[in-house]
């Protein structure tokens, strides 16, 4: 394994510059790919400290490269890259496998601590996390078909016309649910039901933390 290199996928010239001045001041070697199926190729042979992948990119999406990795097992943690904070979408990305989900615009300590934490290698509660915190905040049947609808996006009229119930009542599963994580919007909630408690702290602003620019 590479100590210092950082495999990124990201197509915008101008985060790529930022991103090597970050990197390289952290002692850390960026490199750099055009395209997923590099990137993918390279990591069968070499295993760098930490992936950074962009969302959104031309052709094959970040998730797609993503998936590709996780199905390789590739060894090194792997952080998504976002300029849209959207809670399906990091949830998907930290279901499929990424250590953590990053929101554009993001301050440079910030990056490299969220590189720094990925790279520790923290354990992960269980082979599935979602059950793991159902079972842990001692979710009600009905309050874990209420959360598998929130973390999917779904709104409280939706999830009650999917369960036959009311909105209102949706809305008392959800204030339940919220209560007994110990935190205060759905977005928190969904990020703490993959990553934990810990994590929390390291939320982007989309996702209920003032980002630093």
């Amino acid at each position: 394994m590479a100590e210092n290199e950082i495999f990124i996928l990201e197509d915008d010239l101008t985060t790529r510059a930022m991103l090597r001045v970050v990197l390289e001041k952290a002692g850390y070697q960026p490199v750099f790919f055009a395209d997923g199926e590099a990137l993918v190729a390279k990591s069968r042979h070499a295993s760098p400290a930490c992936i950074l992948l962009d969302l959104c990119l031309p052709g094959i999406s970040g998730l797609d490269v993503l998936g590709q990795l996780t199905d390789r097992t590739c060894p090194a943690p792997i952080l998504m890259v976002s300029g849209q904070g959207d809670i399906p979408t990091a949830v998907r990305a930290l279901r499929i496998g990424a250590a953590d989900f990053v929101e554009k615009p993001f301050s440079p300590a910030d990056l490299v601590a969220r590189i720094e934490s990925a790279g520790a290698g923290q354990p992960a509660h269980s082979a599935n996390p979602l059950d793991h915190f159902k079972q842990s905040r001692g979710l009600t049947r009905r309050e874990c078909e209420v959360l598998d609808h929130l973390i999917a996006g779904s709104s409280s009229k939706v999830i009650a016309r999917k369960l036959g119930i009311s909105p209102r009542t949706i809305e008392d599963h959800r204030a339940r649910i919220l209560q007994k994580a110990g935190v205060k919007t759905t977005a928190q909630l969904s990020i703490m039901a993959f990553k934990g408690p810990q994590a929390l702290k390291d939320l982007p602003a989309a996702f209920g933390r003032r980002t630093v620019h």
